[in-house]
């Protein structure tokens, strides 16, 4: 059967019914998490798949990112990792073929796959579209289908676990929901974050329309001292699965655990509602510190590669010396000047 376009898989409910059936779709293919990217940066989305016009079987999201020159194909931006929904070789080959001409026709000058995949027959047919390895990250998921008793003592004794004990007895408080006050408290903390990287905020937009886009599969999750938050993090639900997906936290607080013990009241929330695991996200190879975060909180890692076609150009080296230059004058702007540099900024990254 031939490829087909599915030109709006934000409208089109048989999309829906594939993310249903599909074990591995994620709230990354979800109408919501697209619609938000198309409201916020104004991505095009569209799908690949080779089923009947009735109903879908298969199907590959990518989403057309207007970058600084020319157009790029990214399956799909902004994702920790989006899977190719199939389930045989020949499938997924002929799509991939059907993906490389699109780019050429529509004049996108690169397209890149974020596969969490480990199956040989994707990797043979990734290798014979000529998609290249890029960027390599790990992929930290935490299984949440023992008891909570069973999870607390898998958490690292000496730092984990000592910091969830401290935040109690400092009598942290903890709060949900997705109000006003919680999105500027959670956005204050998230730049207080980026900052200390050298990089600036996403767009406040962006995550007013996650909320809207998604509802009640979005949740921010805020710790606070004496009635001031001090950690943060937001969190995307999806069938049985809870996303850890953004997050910040103040520094000078850092002694009160305030995120090790958030972490510990959406794990204990997230056993109530019946998810089964916890993803936590890409994290680079070179964040020694998270990757340790992670793994203290009984998260097991695995790679995670990107794929582009073509290959990735030379010239890393020079680049990783700008982003330095660029995150060290970053970090030292205004608030409001940090805030306009992400609105600019993140369209074009995708």
């Amino acid at each position: 059967m031939a490829v087909r376009l599915v030109e709006d898989p934000i409208g089109d409910p048989r999309w829906s019914e594939l993310l249903a059936e599909h074990p591995k779709a994620s709230i990354f293919h979800s109408p919501g998490w697209l619609s938000a990217l198309r409201q916020t940066y104004g991505y095009e989305p569209f799908a690949l798949t080779r089923s009947s016009a009735s109903s879908l079987e298969n199907g590959v999201v990518v989403c057309r990112v207007r970058g600084w020159m020319s157009p790029r194909l990214v399956s799909v931006p902004f994702s920790d990792h989006c899977d190719p929904l199939v389930s045989s070789a020949g499938d997924f080959a002929e799509m991939l073929t059907f993906l490389r001409g699109h780019a050429k026709d529509t004049s996108a000058h690169s397209v890149e796959l974020r596969p969490t995949f480990a199956e040989p027959w994707c990797e043979a047919a990734i290798g014979a579209a000529k998609f290249e390895p890029d960027t390599r990250y790990y992929l930290h998921r935490l299984d949440l289908r023992s008891g909570v008793a069973d999870i607390f003592r898998r958490f690292h004794h000496s730092s984990t676990q000592r910091a969830i004990r401290r935040a109690e007895r400092e009598q942290l408080t903890y709060e949900t929901g997705t109000s006003t006050k919680l999105v500027a408290g959670f956005y204050r903390l998230l730049r207080m974050s980026r900052r200390r990287h050298g990089l600036p905020p996403q767009p406040i937009a962006w995550f007013r329309n996650l909320i809207t886009c998604l509802g009640d599969q979005v949740t921010i999750h805020v710790a606070s001292k004496d009635g001031e938050p001090i950690a943060a993090i937001l969190t995307l639900t999806f069938k049985h699965t809870i996303t850890y997906k953004y997050g910040g936290s103040d520094a000078s607080q850092h002694r009160l655990g305030g995120m090790p013990f958030l972490f510990w009241r959406v794990i204990q929330e997230a056993k109530l509602r019946g998810i089964r695991q916890m993803d936590l996200g890409r994290t680079d190879l070179d964040q020694s510190g998270l990757i340790t975060f992670k793994e203290h909180l009984g998260a097991t890692p695995s790679p995670l590669t990107y794929y582009r076609q073509p290959a990735r150009q030379s010239g890393t080296a020079t680049r990783g010396w700008i982003s330095h230059v660029a995150r060290r004058v970053l970090a030292r702007l205004p608030d409001p000047a940090l805030d306009a540099a992400g609105r600019v900024l993140y369209k074009h990254l995708g």
